[in-house]
This record gives C-alpha cells, sequence and structure tokens, in this order.
C-alpha cells in the first residue's frame, strides 16, 4: 500500500516537473511563437507533463526499490558506530557548515565571475564539512568529562562492546514458542539485548488465532513467554516494528534483521540454523546448547534403562533417558516392557541431538 502511494506522490511530482520545466524553458529562451499563441502553449504544457509523469510512473519502483536498499545500507553503517561519534560528528558537521557559510560570503563577493565562486562556495563546503566531522570524533577520546556524563546512556554500546554483550539477540518463533529461552536468560547465560521482531509478533498472533486447538495453545504459550521475559526477567528486550515488505518468508527477514543490526539469530529450528550459516549470520541453537549441557556418557559405562518399543532395525529395542535422549539397545527387542542394565557401546553427536547405542550386559556377560 505504501508503495502505491509513493508512486502516486512520484507521479505527480513529475507530472508538476514537466509543466514547471517547460514554462521555464519557453520563457529563458523567449520562444515568442509558442509563448504568444496561448493553445500550443497549454498543448505543450500537457504534454511535457503528462511525459514526465508517465516517465516517473514506469521509474518509480526501481527509484523505491533503490531508495530501500540504500536507506538499509545506511542504517547498517551507523548501527556500527558509537552513538556519541554520531553526536559528535553531527555537532563538527553544523559548525563546519557555519565557518563555510562565512567563509563563502567574503569569496563570493570578491570573485570576477558567479560560476567560479558558486564552484568555490561548494568545495569549501565539502571539504569544511568533512574536517568538522574527522577532528569531531578523533577527539573523542579527549572527552573525559563527556564520557563520565554518557557512561551508562550513550556509550552503552561501546562499552558492551568490550565486554562481548554488544550483539543483539533475535528471536524466532520457533526458540519463542519452546519456551526454554527464558530459562536460559534467567540464568544469566544470555544476555540482551534481545529483539522481538514485529512480524514475529504477527506470526505468533496468527497462531494463537488458528482453528486448530494444538496450535493455538503453542502461539498462546509463546506470548506467554515473552510476557514472561519482559517483566519478570531482569534483561533488555526491544521490539523491532520495521519489516522488510520486499521479503516474504519470515526466516528470511529474521536474516536480513540480524544482518542488519550485526546481531545472532537465536533459533532452535535445524534448518534455519544451516541456512544462517551458509549466509554468515552467527546462530545461538538453544538445542546444541541443550546438548552440550547433557550428562558426558562414555562406552563401556553401565546404565539403567527401561526397553520402551522395538527400533527400525532386527532385534533393536529402544530406551530414552530423562532428558529425551534416545537409546539403541541392540538385541534389546525381547526385553521391552523391562529394566535392564546396558553397556554403551558408542554415542552419536549431531546438531540434531544425541543418540547413544549400548548392548544388554547380561548378553555382554554371555559373550565373555
Amino acid at each position: 500500500m505504501i508503495n502505491k502511494i509513493i508512486r502516486g506522490i512520484l507521479t505527480v511530482f513529475g507530472a508538476v516537473s514537466g509543466a514547471a520545466l517547460y514554462m521555464y524553458v519557453v520563457k529563458e529562451m523567449d520562444i515568442i511563437s509558442i509563448a504568444g499563441d496561448p493553445r500550443n502553449y497549454v498543448i505543450g504544457i500537457i504534454i511535457s507533463s503528462l511525459t514526465s509523469g508517465v516517465m516517473l510512473f514506469i521509474l518509480s519502483p526501481w527509484l523505491i526499490n533503490q531508495s530501500r536498499e540504500a536507506v538499509n545500507k545506511i542504517e547498517k553503517e551507523l548501527s556500527k558506530v558509537p552513538t556519541i561519534d554520531i553526536i559528535l560528528g553531527s555537532v563538527g558537521l553544523i559548525i563546519g557548515l557555519i565557518i563555510s557559510y562565512l567563509v563563502t560570503n567574503l569569496i563570493t563577493n570578491i570573485m570576477p565571475f558567479q560560476l567560479l565562486g558558486f564552484i568555490v562556495s561548494v568545495l569549501i563546503y565539502i571539504f569544511m564539512s568533512y574536517l568538522g566531522i574527522k577532528v569531531a570524533t578523533k577527539k573523542t577520546g579527549e572527552l573525559s568529562g563527556t564520557q563520565d556524563i554518557f557512561k551508562k546512556g550513550i556509550f552503552k554500546e561501546r562499552g558492551t562492546k568490550r565486554d562481548g554483550q554488544s550483539s543483539a539477540k533475535v528471536l524466532d518463533t520457533s526458540v519463542i514458542i519452546d519456551g526454554r529461552i527464558a530459562d536460559i536468560c534467567r540464568t544469566g547465560f544470555v544476555e540482551g539485548p534481545l529483539i522481538i521482531p514485529g512480524f514475529v509478533l504477527e506470526e505468533l498472533r496468527h497462531i494463537a488465532d488458528s482453528s486448530d486447538v494444538l496450535k493455538r495453545n503453542r502461539g498462546r504459550r509463546g506470548l506467554d513467554i515473552l510476557n514472561t521475559i519482559q517483566k519478570e526477567l531482569d534483561i533488555e528486550v526491544k521490539i523491532y516494528e520495521k519489516d522488510f515488505s520486499d521479503i516474504v518468508e519470515v526466516d528470511s527477514k529474521l536474516l536480513k534483521l540480524a544482518q542488519v543490526l550485526d546481531g545472532k539469530v537465536v533459533t532452535n529450528d535445524y534448518n534455519l540454523n544451516k541456512v544462517a550459516e551458509f549466509q554468515g549470520v552467527p546462530v545461538l541453537n538453544i538445542n546444541e546448547l541443550a546438548n552440550a549441557v547433557k550428562p558426558v556418557v562414555l562406552p563401556g559405562e553401565e546404565m539403567l534403562v527401561q526397553i520402551v518399543k522395538d527400533g527400525k532395525e532386527t532385534g533393536q529395542g529402544l530406551a530414552y533417558l530423562d532428558d529425551g535422549t534416545m537409546i539403541v539397545v541392540e538385541g534389546g527387542k525381547r526385553y521391552i516392557g523391562q529394566t535392564i542394565d546396558v553397556l554403551v557401546t558408542s554415542v552419536l553427536q549431531t546438531a540434531a541431538g544425541r543418540m547413544i547405542f549400548a548392548k544388554p550386559k547380561a548378553m555382554v556377560d554371555r559373550t565373555a
């Protein structure tokens, strides 16, 4: 909708500009044959207006996309610059422009040619603006008083970078619904700011309003988790309202947002994890964290497990630990429903989870 409004504004601007340009050319070139004939003059204005309006109407999608990309690039670069540098750079720019104005007023009065004075004025404005920004930002370290004033506010970004805490954590829908992120934040292992994208909130709202009972419960659980994080935990939470209208998929929007903020995506989605790695976006995978903190099981250890069902291969039985880790017991099918001692033979660790292979201890003893 906003693109259509902008396109309409650009079209009207093109039509008005075309008419104004035509009238200016006729006046400056003193084309009496046209200016003296009202009918030809009006027809010329209409043709010029329609031509420029149609041209901008055709070019407006390209202009809008280019402008959006330029704004995103500028925003990404500015997000990497400490706030104090932006403030001091702006002050330096203003001072440079003021000095340029005073100098160019003197120069234009003594220049013999107006065009030459204009060119010199433009060069002075560019040079003094650049010099003002560079001098102001170079002197940041000497402003110890300013640093003390802004230490808790403006210098927060710079301080967190030194402490390794500056990167934003962008939460995806799956990790919010999962809920373990709240417990992790409560322990202090994940520090803010946590970024909740507006399009993720919208997706949660749609899930919570679903006619499917299971989906509706998942969506409401996700919203409850967000409320818990925001109200009960001592961690910075930010709602990022900006959307990427040119991107359809929510996962692609998450990766784009992480790139813009120079942050990390927090997820438990295995596929999103792989896509993020391919695009060079840092990822914090909750499942990988859970696997990393599980008790270490080594081959040869003895365990007491209950065989609950048969496995895929012939004669296999399956058991599970309290944390959900699956144990594949060779020859365990005959013990389904029983609790037996097993010996660990190997452990397979993947990003998707951990799998333990074992044999019944009785079978090992008979072999020995």
